[in-house]
């Protein structure tokens, strides 16, 4: 069922049963996620769309990002998410707005599946140079 997914420059519709499950660095316990729409698949940099799904004690660890800014919207279970001191009950139909510079984490502190969707921008965490292209 998982099959290589190529680059694409036009529009696109994709059944998510294709894409495989992953667990990404600073990901543990299992913090999955799906990458639906992003550089590698899209002709897109701008955008990195995933779906997650973290088993209960599943985390992803804390992190900022240089020049990212990201969107968490939970569809199923609940979790703590952190944004720098704070910390945050999230449950279904929560979302968090992340701008760059922002230490977070996001942990499954339920007994089911927390599932939710991440959007990021831009798609790559390098700020651009004045001539479009990272570093």
């Amino acid at each position: 069922m998982d099959r290589k997914r190529k680059r694409r420059d036009t529009a696109f519709v994709e059944q998510m049963a294709r894409i495989a499950w992953q667990e990404f660095p600073g990901h543990f316990g299992g913090a999955l996620s799906k990458l639906l729409v992003g550089p590698d698949n899209s002709g897109s940099s701008q955008i990195d769309f995933r779906i997650s799904r973290y088993a209960p004690n599943a985390y992803v660890q804390e992190h900022a990002h240089r020049v990212q800014e990201q969107i968490y919207y939970v569809l199923e279970g609940e979790g703590v998410l952190t944004l720098g001191k704070e910390r945050h009950l999230m449950r279904p139909h929560d979302y968090v707005y992340v701008p760059p510079g922002v230490r977070h984490s996001f942990t499954n502190t339920g007994t089911a599946g927390l599932v939710f969707l991440v959007v990021t921008t831009p798609a790559d965490d390098e700020p651009q140079s004045k001539g479009g292209k990272g570093k």
